[in-house]
């Protein structure tokens, strides 16, 4: 049994992901889409939603919930909106088309906007409001998910991670890049920490009873029961502002559900009412803003890059040494990355060895 972590190098990763999901049957450039977004997660460090979810793309491929196959349809449209339906395509793609389409029309009008519903999950949002961003533009990522995470003093799973990415140029090195869950973790995070055999931090994730869970594979069982639920950004109750995070995420369910005429809730749950696998039906919503239409790109840069040293300059907390923000730690892990290689700890090993085994991909020498 493999005990050793190794680093692998990104593109050595980045061709095995085109490889699996062309060996199941994604189209070569789609699949070049789909491995781009995925290890876009591993380079900025968010191991949550890069190679380890992997396997989870297989697995839901051959269930039938994605389809590979990405016909996308355009059911409505004006010169600064659209709704798409991804007809269960590859999410990846759908979001990546989605974006495009919405900062196409931010170049002629000035914003564009576009909802998807119909589709699955899509990586980090993070990915897409960065495509904005690289055209001087604000973006704007939201996407509900399966249920997981409770409304403020409640139990039950029914909304999803429901996450939000931010992204604004600036003239540093990096733009700001927000991109976070709404709840105060996500599966994708339980999942690392049950790959690395750790216990989850007491106070993220409540059972029915509403006691702390702190044992991460019990905690992915009884998510896949609906006996879990995370607790939305702030905590439990509103003391220290859970019901901030719970609008929030509701937010981000209206605008992944209600523009497009999509499902929500309970219905994103990926099984049918016998507990058989359907398509998640996830939605999202994009949105891109052009900056030179309400001031000059260098103008808007320079604000925002001294809003950004101010704040990392600012007086520390005793025993802090240094202030971050949002982006800057992603900006110097994709350097680490890039220079160093993606590290796979032993059990994600397997996962990547089971892969190889099932599709017949034996050019590739894994060290393990």
């Amino acid at each position: 049994m493999a005990q050793k972590t190794y680093r692998l190098p990104v593109d050595i990763l980045n061709s095995f992901v085109k490889d699996v999901l062309t060996a199941l049957g994604v189209p070569k450039d789609d699949a070049e889409i789909c491995a781009d977004v995925i290890l876009a997660s591993d380079l900025r460090g968010i191991e949550s939603h890069g190679i380890g979810r992997l396997k989870y793309y297989y697995d839901r491929i051959k269930s039938g919930q994605h389809q590979v196959i990405t016909n996308y349809e355009i059911v409505r449209e004006s010169p600064t909106t659209a709704v798409i339906d991804g007809q269960h395509g590859m999410g990846m793609v759908i979001a990546r088309r989605a974006m495009q389409m919405a900062i196409d029309k931010a170049k002629s009008y000035g914003m564009g906007s576009v909802a998807v519903r119909n589709s699955t999950h899509f990586g980090i949002a993070g990915y897409y409001s960065l495509m904005a961003v690289k055209e001087g533009m604000i973006g704007l990522t939201v996407t509900n998910a399966r249920p997981s995470a409770s409304p403020t003093f409640g139990v039950q799973p029914l909304l999803g991670t429901n996450p939000i990415a931010f992204g604004a140029p600036s003239d540093e090195e990096f733009p700001f890049l927000y991109d976070g869950a709404t709840p105060i973790t996500q599966r994708g995070k339980i999942e690392v920490y049950a790959r690395e055999e750790k216990t989850v931090p007491q106070g993220w994730i409540i059972d029915q009873q509403n006691n702390f869970m702190t044992d991460a594979n019990e905690i992915l069982s009884a998510l896949s029961r609906g006996e879990a639920a995370f607790l939305p950004l702030g905590g439990e109750g509103e003391l220290l502002g859970g019901h901030k995070g719970y609008g929030l995420a509701t937010m981000v369910e209206i605008l992944s559900a209600a523009l497009q005429s999509g499902t929500f809730l309970l219905g994103l749950s990926g099984v049918d009412p016998q507990g058989k696998p359907q398509p998640f039906r996830v939605g999202h919503f994009f949105m891109a803003i052009q900056v030179e239409a309400f001031t000059s790109l260098a103008d808007f840069k320079k604000t925002t890059g001294q809003i950004l040293r101010d704040l990392r300059n600012s007086r520390k907390a005793p025993g802090r040494e240094r202030i971050y923000t949002a982006g800057e730690k992603e900006y110097e892990n994709e350097k680490l990355v890039r220079a160093e290689g993606i590290p796979i700890v032993p059990n994600l090993q397997k996962e990547l060895s089971y892969l190889q085994k099932e599709l017949g991909l034996t050019q590739y020498d894994f060290p393990f």
